[in-house]
Order: C-alpha cells, then sequence, then structure tokens
C-alpha cells in the first residue's frame, strides 16, 4: 500500500485504494516489513470517496457507470460508450498537485490515451501521453513536470479492441502543497523536490515530500532512492524565501553516514548549515548489518542558528555499508523516506519548471563525412583501443586496435573488420585472439540534440555485433557513468539478416531493461544491404528510422513518468564499432563455446578473411 494520500472525485472526499508498487528495494526485506502498518499520525489521512463525483463521456450501460472506478471494488468497471473519443474524469474537490496516476485496466483497453490536469474542467492540460498501450495496470508518475489542479481525466484516442474503453479503477495520488506560514511548520509537504540521479520513476525525488512513510521505516514504500553513488543529493523549494530552525530526515535502511544540509536562494549556490560530528559519524559507520536485520533512523537536526533560504538538500558524503551477507561488505545508494523543513515563510507558489520544448526551426548540417579521403579522418575521428580508451566491456571477445587491418577507407566507404589469430593481441587489458575497429567523435565532435544518420551494409552471422550509437560525453565522470551518462542505440544488429534494434540506456532503464524496439526491414531487406539508420534527437523525446521509416517513438515524458530519469539533455558523441560476441548475441543465440555468443561457424568466417560491416557515410543535422 502506498503511503501517498490517495486522491480522487468528490469535493470533500480522498480515494484511499492499495496500488501495488512494481518497484525493488536497494535492499532486501522479509514479507513481515512489506505488511508494516503507516503511521497515520504523520501520513495525510484517507478517507471514502463519493462515486458520483466521477463522470464520463458515456458508458455502455447502467451497470458499468463511471462511478465503479471509484468504489473500492477492483471487480466493478467503468465501460466506455463505443468511441475512440471516450473520456473519464475525476474530480478531487479542491486544487492539488498530482503525483501519479495508476490505472488499472480491464480487457478493453487504450492503445492511444493522454492524461489531463485542470484546475477549471474547461481548460486541460496533457501530463501523459500513451501511444503504444498494453492494458494491465499502469502508472504514470509526474516528476518532474508541473501538475497541479482539481480535475484528472483520461481521454481516449484510440482504442485497443471494438469495444469502448474499461477501467477497474481510476487512481490519483498527490497533496495540497503547504502554504506560506507565520507559525512554525513543515514548510516542504508536497512541494517541488530536486536531486541528481535516482533508480527509476518509483523512487524519484517526488517522494520525499509527499508526507508518507511507514512506521518501522523498513517497508519499500513512497520514498527517493539514489544510484549507488556517495556523492548525491535531493531537496526541496519551499516557494519563498524562509527562516528555517529543523529538518527531519527520515531514512529507509540505506542511511546516510556523513551528509551535509543545505541551503540556497537560487538552487545553485549552497551553503551548509549542518553535518554530524565525528563521533556522530563513527557511531553510524560502526552500525553494519546484514541488509535484511537492517532498519532506517530519524534524524532530528536542529540547526545551531536558524537558517535562511528558499532551497533545502541533503547532500550525501557517505553511505551505510551492510554485510550481504557477513562477510562481505555491500553498499547501496541513499534511501530516504521523507524531508521534512521547519520553520516560517514558504509558498504554496512553489512549481516545478517547465520542461524545454524543441525550439523549431530548419536543420543544417554540422557533422558530415562520406569516407572519400585516402584515409580516416583523424581531425573527426579518435581511433580506440582497448586497455587505453576503454577497458573490455559484455563480455565481448575482441580487442579494438588501432591497424588498417580493421579500421580503413576503401571504395568511398569506412570499414571496420574483424581479424582473428589465436592469442597473438597483446594489450594492457590482456591477451585476445580477435581485432576489430571502433571509432568515436569523442574530443571532436561532441553536440546536443540533432538528427543523427549513417548508411551502412552489415555482415550476418551469429554473434557479429555492429552498432551505431551514442554515449554521453560525461561518461569518464566517476560522478555520473553508465548508465547516468545516457546511452542511444540507433542501430545494432546480432548477426541475424532480417531486424535490428534501438534503444536508450539510463537510470532505471537499462542493460536488459532498456527502452527499445526491434525492426524488421520493409519488403523483405536484408541487414548486408545499404540501409539508412537514424535518430532525431531533441528536447522532448527520440524519433528513430530505418530507411525514413519510424521505428521507435519514446518520449522524455512518458520516460519519466515511467522508467527514470531522462538523461539526453547534454553532450553526446557518435560511435561505431564492430564487436564479436558478448552478452547481446549470447542472450539470443544461448552460444557459450568456443566463446561467449560466438560459434565456432562464425570463428571460422572470421579466421578465413575476416567479416565487415561497411559506412557509406555519417551525418549530424542541427538546428542553429
Amino acid at each position: 500500500m502506498p503511503s501517498r494520500t490517495t486522491l480522487a472525485a468528490t469535493t470533500a472526499a480522498l480515494i484511499a485504494l492499495a496500488a501495488p508498487m512494481a518497484f525493488a528495494a536497494p535492499v532486501p526485506k522479509p514479507a513481515a516489513a512489506q505488511a508494516a502498518a503507516w503511521d497515520t499520525d504523520r501520513a495525510a489521512a484517507a478517507h471514502a470517496a463519493d462515486p458520483g463525483s466521477v463522470t464520463a463521456s458515456g458508458s455502455e450501460n447502467d451497470a458499468s457507470g463511471p462511478g465503479a472506478v471509484a468504489d473500492g471494488d477492483g471487480t466493478t468497471r467503468w465501460s466506455s460508450n463505443f468511441a475512440d473519443d471516450a473520456w473519464i474524469r475525476v474530480d478531487l474537490g479542491s486544487v492539488i498537485r498530482v503525483s501519479s496516476v495508476t490505472l488499472d485496466w480491464e480487457a478493453a483497453y487504450g492503445k492511444k490515451y493522454v492524461l489531463e490536469v485542470s484546475k477549471n474542467g474547461t481548460d486541460w492540460t496533457t501530463f501523459y501521453t500513451e501511444d503504444d498501450g498494453t492494458g494491465g495496470s499502469v502508472t504514470a508518475h509526474t516528476y518532474p513536470q508541473e501538475v497541479t489542479g482539481r480535475y484528472v481525466r483520461m481521454r481516449g484516442i484510440q482504442r485497443a479492441t471494438s469495444w469502448g474503453y474499461s477501467l477497474y479503477s481510476f487512481k490519483v495520488y498527490g497533496g495540497e502543497p503547504a502554504p506560506a506560514s507565520t507559525t512554525r511548520s513543515n514548510l516542504a509537504l508536497n512541494h517541488p523536490a530536486y536531486g541528481d540521479f535516482y533508480q527509476h520513476a518509483g523512487n524519484s525525488p517526488a517522494f520525499v515530500t509527499d508526507g508518507g512513510r511507514p512506521a518501522d521505516l523498513k517497508a519499500d514504500q513512497s520514498r527517493w532512492s539514489s544510484d549507488w553513488n556517495a556523492n548525491r543529493w535531493v531537496g526541496v523549494d519551499l516557494g519563498a524565501t524562509s527562516t528555517i530552525d529543523s529538518v527531519d530526515l527520515y531514512w529507509e535502511a540505506a542511511y546516510a553516514v556523513d551528509y551535509r544540509i543545505q541551503v540556497s536562494d537560487d538552487n545553485r549556490t549552497w551553503r551548509t548549515v549542518y553535518q554530524p560530528s565525528a563521533s556522530e559519524v563513527a557511531a553510524r559507520r560502526a552500525d553494519v548489518k546484514s541488509p535484511g536485520d537492517a532498519v532506517g533512523r530519524h534524524d532530528t537536526v536542529r540547526l545551531p542558528t536558524p537558517a535562511t533560504g528558499r532551497y533545502v538538500r541533503m547532500l550525501g558524503v557517505e553511505r551505510r555499508s551492510f554485510y550481504n551477507p557477513a562477510p562481505a561488505t555491500a553498499q547501496f545508494g541513499y534511501s530516504l523516506y521523507e524531508f521534512q523543513v521547519w520553520g516560517t515563510g514558504g509558498s504554496a507558489n512553489a512549481a516545478y519548471p517547465a520542461l524545454p520544448k524543441d525550439p523549431g526551426g530548419a536543420y543544417t548540417t554540422t557533422f558530415f563525412d562520406d569516407f572519400t579521403g585516402s584515409g580516416l579522418d583523424r581531425d573527426k575521428w579518435r581511433v580506440v583501443r582497448t586497455g587505453t580508451e576503454m577497458n573490455p566491456v559484455n563480455g565481448e571477445s575482441q580487442a579494438y586496435v588501432d591497424s588498417a587491418d580493421n579500421t580503413r577507407t576503401e571504395n568511398g566507404a569506412l570499414v571496420l573488420q574483424s581479424k582473428y589469430c589465436k592469442g597473438c593481441t597483446q594489450t594492457p587489458a590482456g591477451t585476445f585472439d580477435f581485432t576489430s575497429g571502433r571509432i568515436d567523435t569523442n574530443t571532436k565532435f561532441d553536440f546536443t540534440y540533432g538528427k543523427v544518420s549513417a548508411r551502412m551494409k552489415l555482415p550476418v552471422g551469429d554473434g557479429f555485433w555492429p552498432a551505431f550509437w551514442m554515449l554521453g560525453s560525461d561518461v569518464d565522470n566517476p560522478d555520473v557513468s553508465w548508465p547516468g551518462s545516457g546511452e542511444t542505440d540507433i542501430m545494432e544488429n546480432i548477426g541475424y539478416g532480417d531486424w535490428t534494434s534501438s534503444a536508450l540506456h539510463g537510470p532505471g532503464y537499462s542493460a536488459d531493461g532498456n527502452i527499445g524496439k526491434q525492426q524488421t526491414y520493409a519488403n523483405g531487406g536484408r541487414a548486408d544491404e545499404w540501409h539508412t539508420y537514424g535518430v532525431e534527437w531533441t528536447p522532448e523525446g527520440m524519433t528513430f528510422t530505418v530507411d525514413d521509416r519510424v521505428v521507435q517513438t519514446t518520449s522524455r515524458s512518458k520516460l519519466e513518468s515511467t522508467r527514470g530519469k531522462w538523461v539526453f539533455d547534454h553532450n553526446q558523441y557518435v560511435i561505431l564499432n564492430l564487436a564479436l560476441g558478448g552478452a547481446y548475441p549470447a542472450g539470443w543465440n544461448k552460444v557459450t563455446s568456443p566463446y561467449w555468443g560466438l560459434p565456432q561457424s562464425s570463428v571460422d568466417r572470421v579466421a578465413q578473411g575476416g567479416v565487415k560491416a561497411e559506412i557509406d557515410w555519417v551525418r549530424v543535422e542541427q538546428k542553429k
């Protein structure tokens, strides 16, 4: 059961419906902890809803009216009239900050629909767009969008079946932001919260100001969780300059051993107003338990002198250690149920800033290479070497080397070619039987937003893994690293002739959990023929294409609502490479020998003269 107040319907009521959270804790929890009672004295109270406050465009019959989504009965449902533009609306009774919406679909679900909010029931703002729905239970988190209003509706665009839209429940979570106060109060309640990297959409910074926490400080509910890095922070916008005398931190078991409380006037320049003493840090550091036995803690931080500022944050310095199991030591991220800021001042008008928009305008070419020169243009490209510019990754079998045998221009095309020689290649990262080519534009051409495309012809065969992709330019920063840097896979092929894939990787959606799609070629095309692969990258999302045919569209709004932080608002660089074997091919072909993901038949092909990927040209276009 979530700790957030569930709001839906009626001018005086809130819906209290259980909404299972499909998010993993950073540390295992025993079953008893999952059932821990909520501290209802400190969390917002829940009340029964009036189904009569839910309205809709129409219903299939009297037995399936809109009130069924708010009656607390998971077996009853609203069924709309048989129209693509049908809608259902919830009246929350007052204007609140909406933190999430959960739709529990019956078999007649929405293929395309939007979630909208309104303060007056007339003027609507879309905060979530679904363009490829699959039914089931869908939770759309609003962070980091500003979503405030009295009314929330689901407006259908396209039905998945010939029937109408059918919902078992429509759940809205949120609360009224703390107003300006001349008496001491928690100024942070339901205010905008901020942070750097977090685990996924279900553990965003927004959870630290929703007023909810489990009484035992152990259950996996309503919490911010950073990624696994010591230098992470979470903070709150109080809305106006405030006088702050104390802060309450309700930690999950993954608490900070050492941290700073800081204040700011502009959310950029920070002043430290509190840090634990050396003895306090030592005592917290000594509290090492197994994850199953560990519990959270409540820190009441009374400032030595009241501080003034609009923004307040907790900056982590050192994470707690766990035995996992003894005697091995493990560390996770920071995990905070609730961040209360006590004092006077503030304003309920605090709001998240608007998300960036595509500025419009015409594209012009800012980078182009058609590989017609006598050799690789090293003013445009960096040749990557295993053990120097990068270390081995993904269980791949090749070493990348700087050799014309592996990277060259030929007949007006770039050739990346793999070679085989048992035990012949010595690198700082070890000895390899295969060599291959990898180039990138890092330090030569790093950029933000644009159309990126290349015309390519790929080798077909189990375990051959050519790729055309981009990586965040801050990937080598230890405070960022992967997947916090972001990765954009424009095209990957793992040896199958009829399909390639595209994907996005970031915190909460990396590796096998990436946001990706497979595409098959139109009109019986094959990977070993010439095709153009591309992506249009804007502040609002990514659109992937093959031969100008859209194969994947991922909006920033949907990504952050359902998966995790959008990390594609800074420079990336272009990469072209030909890998052999490794995790992605092995996941499909199930080959384990003679190399992981690379069968003997493919080894023989490489040994007989090598396999190659060819690139006719690469282009980047940007709006200037």
